[in-house]
């Protein structure tokens, strides 16, 4: 007795839709990618052309700058990129009555899911590995190039990072890293009291050293304050370690402090976490960064499932049904949800579980219902 074609047939027609599936499915995320990257691309040119013109960077260095700046772009866009791929080609299916086929022929929704999964999560751990290896070395250089070609670096922001029981205060990054100006240091006891107060004009790396200039100190005691007298510049480089300043710092490390929100590789945020490395971000900004990280293949298993209504479409309807609307705007709704929650966890007031995991777990269950309620009726 013949067996029916259903989703359950073997492997030959399985593996068939699977490859099928992914290869198109692929496709179109790929495609809507880089037409979204293009447009972000075109606009983060158009905000910062003005000063790489006046940096006499010109072409090339509009070039340089698009080629770092894509994958922070690519991270950002991937999600949505899943949804209207995902959307494109199910509607393409639905109203080419290759959905009726598939379902004459036995596959049911979850079953069609399941064959769509492969291509999904493949690109998730993609999106992943460039979050957390490529985009970080990407941002990395172009803040060392943009440093190194900022013609008044003096008028750049100060920022503060501590790193152990130490905590320093910059005026600015010259030199891709190499100059510090107006640097304050506070060290403090393991209670977290203050114990001692350090100041330099400035601070320059050479020979793996850092060199500091005008450097003057105050000694705090419970009972008094005993100010240090001003070192010599010849003997600055000795001072800079004995007045507190954290060891193993490098240009790049400065570079990336520097930096408003930085991008991170894990191991970067579990040393911070841990106080192995300097840090200018909260640990529950770390926290929540990582375990976002983490789920990103879930996030885009979500954009495929807020995709997967269009199959009810009726064919006969065709491009006219609002369902595709609905299903862009849901996804829209899921980033800005997440971005929500991520916000109250960076800022410390949702645990970092709180503030990653429950928009996937809310949307899945609500796409779900909704099929589910479909196959019903």
């Amino acid at each position: 007795m013949r067996r029916p074609p259903h989703d359950h047939a073997g492997p030959p027609i399985g593996g068939v839709l699977t490859r099928y599936l992914t290869r198109e499915l692929a496709g179109r995320i790929l495609t809507a990618g880089a037409i979204l990257l293009a447009l972000m691309e075109i606009l983060a040119l158009l905000e910062q052309l003005t000063p790489i013109l006046e940096r006499h960077q010109g072409l090339r260095g509009a070039l340089y700058f698009m080629a770092l700046h894509a994958p922070l772009l690519l991270g950002s866009i991937f999600p949505l990129a899943v949804l209207i791929g995902s959307l494109v080609m199910l509607v393409h299916m639905t109203t080419a009555s290759e959905i009726a086929i598939l379902r004459a022929a036995g596959l049911t929704t979850p079953a069609l899911v399941r064959l769509m999964l492969p291509a999904v999560l493949g690109l998730g751990l993609a999106a992943t590995l460039i979050d957390d290896q490529v985009t970080p070395r990407a941002e990395l250089a172009l803040a060392r190039w943009w440093n190194l070609t900022d013609p008044h670096p003096e008028a750049g922001r100060s920022f503060w990072f501590r790193s152990g029981t130490t905590l320093v205060d910059v005026g600015y990054v010259a030199q891709g890293g190499r100059e510090l100006g107006m640097v304050d240091v506070y060290g403090r006891d393991g209670s977290g009291r203050l114990s001692r107060v350090a100041h330099l004009g400035g601070a320059h790396y050479a020979n793996g050293e850092w060199t500091g200039t005008d450097a003057r100190g105050l000694t705090v005691l419970p009972s008094e304050v005993i100010p240090a007298p001003a070192e010599p510049a010849a003997e600055a480089a000795g001072p800079m370690r004995g007045l507190g300043w954290p060891a193993g710092l490098r240009p790049d490390d400065m570079v990336r402090l520097s930096m408003d929100t930085p991008p991170l590789a894990a191991s970067t945020m579990v040393a911070m976490m841990r106080d192995r490395a300097p840090s200018t971000q909260p640990p529950a900004a770390l926290r929540t960064a990582l375990l976002g990280r983490a789920l990103t293949p879930l996030t885009f298993m979500v954009m495929l499932l807020l995709a997967i209504p269009v199959v009810y479409i009726p064919p006969r309807s065709g491009t006219r049904s609002w369902l595709p609307v609905w299903c862009l705007g849901a996804g829209l709704l899921f980033v800005v949800f997440q971005g929500l929650l991520q916000a109250l966890g960076n800022a410390g007031s949702l645990p970092a579980l709180a503030a990653t995991l429950p928009g996937i777990v809310i949307f899945t269950f609500a796409v779900s219902a909704l099929m589910l309620r479909i196959e019903e009726t």
